[in-house]
């Protein structure tokens, strides 16, 4: 048995999100499905570097699978993308040590969230970016951004209902910044909370509609209660960009 790494894309519009449900589509599940036809029907298990949520997009995926079969990654590459529909794409594989681990041995992600705003929405963007219409304040949501850097607890960017226990991350690098015409809101850090994107998001729009202050996203922080923190933006405009590892696989 050899372990393969995989570099995927995808669109998630039509998905119910990443990770495999009963009678919804799923990423993970077409993925699986694409193996099990190229292994003649034998299933094939894949492992993530996480999930993304329905609607959520991904430039880069990171996944990984075993398999007896013995194929170079450009042959790989070619028989997956045979495989899957056309919103999901294998760009990259490598062989990796059998001990690699897409989910546990990350060592950060980006994130990056696209906002179109204006009078008249982009027709072609709006499974891909979020439409608001009124003006944005972008320096304020500038400056109430970079109160994210560093460690902190982000219990109040982190839906209510998560199991998880510890919520401190470290955030390495925030921006936002026009990008043709929209937003891009750029965010990296060593993992990120069930929602904890979104949420910040919704934050920093409050703050350019001028419903906030700046200086309270520091206040948000200190609560470490969600109830503090703005609205959960939709999930459209948001792309997993990247996933680090200390031995990049690719």
């Amino acid at each position: 048995m050899a372990r393969y790494a995989c570099k995927l894309a995808y669109d998630g519009t039509e998905y119910s999100g990443y990770q495999v449900q009963p009678q919804k589509k799923t990423v993970q599940a077409v993925i699986e499905q694409a193996l099990t036809n190229i292994h003649k029907g034998e299933r094939i298990s894949v492992t993530a570097s996480g999930r993304t949520d329905a609607g959520v997009h991904a430039k880069a995926q990171v996944i990984h699978f075993d398999s007896h079969l013995q194929m170079a990654p450009s042959n790989w590459i070619q028989a997956l993308n045979v495989h899957l529909p056309n919103d999901v794409v294998v760009e990259e594989v490598s062989e990796v040590a059998e001990d690699f681990h897409a989910r546990f041995h990350t060592t950060g992600k980006e994130y990056r969230y696209y906002i179109h705003h204006g009078e008249v929405p982009n027709v072609f963007r709006r499974h891909h970016a979020l439409h608001i219409k009124q003006p944005l304040d972008v320096p304020a949501m500038q400056t109430a951004a970079q109160y994210l850097l560093g460690t902190h607890d982000f219990s109040a960017f982190c839906a209510s209902n998560t199991a998880v226990v510890d919520k401190v991350r470290t955030i390495a690098s925030v921006s936002l910044h026009p990008n043709g015409g929209e937003l891009e809101f750029t965010i990296a850090g060593n993992g990120f909370l069930y929602n904890m994107v979104r949420i910040i998001v919704g934050t920093l729009i409050e703050v350019g509609s001028g419903k906030r202050d700046a200086r309270e996203m520091e206040t948000i922080l200190a609560s470490k209660d969600r109830a503090f923190a703005g609205k959960t933006a939709p999930a459209q405009g948001l792309y997993l960009w990247h996933v680090d590892y200390e031995n990049n696989p690719f």
